[in-house]
């Protein structure tokens, strides 16, 4: 059964950083694309970052290029988002999702991931 759990989230400073992990378990990371998403209280959900199988071509949405950068280890099947310079505006619930053979572009959306984990608060704040 495939699975994802998120870790990683917490308080923080605006300016601060935090590093979000999403452990896959029950398929082998290497063959699916893996998106970060987040959702604010009262938003919708909106694409963060995606990286295609195989350490393929990376996407970032505008608000966080230069600040996020999203990577993965096959070794540990695990997916990171390291968040630097954050901001209040960055809080939300963060959620992973996995997608099998999937090309990450600026129309990467929520609705073309099979997978999700249950998400990890991450709050920015003063």
């Amino acid at each position: 059964q495939l699975q994802l759990v998120e870790s990683g989230g917490g308080l923080v400073q605006p300016g601060g950083s935090l590093r979000l992990s999403c452990a896959a378990s029950g398929f082998t990371l290497d063959d699916y694309a893996i998106g970060w998403f987040r959702q604010a209280p009262g938003k919708e959900r909106e694409g963060v970052s995606c990286m295609s199988n195989s350490e393929g071509n990376t996407y970032y949405v505008d608000s966080v290029k230069g600040r996020f950068t999203i990577s993965r280890d096959n070794a540990k099947n695990t997916v990171y988002l390291q968040m630097n310079s954050l901001k209040p505006e960055d809080t939300a619930v963060y959620y992973c999702a996995a997608v099998w053979y999937y090309y990450c572009s600026n129309y990467f959306s929520a609705s073309h991931f099979t997978s999700w984990g249950q998400g990890t608060q991450v709050t920015v704040s003063s």
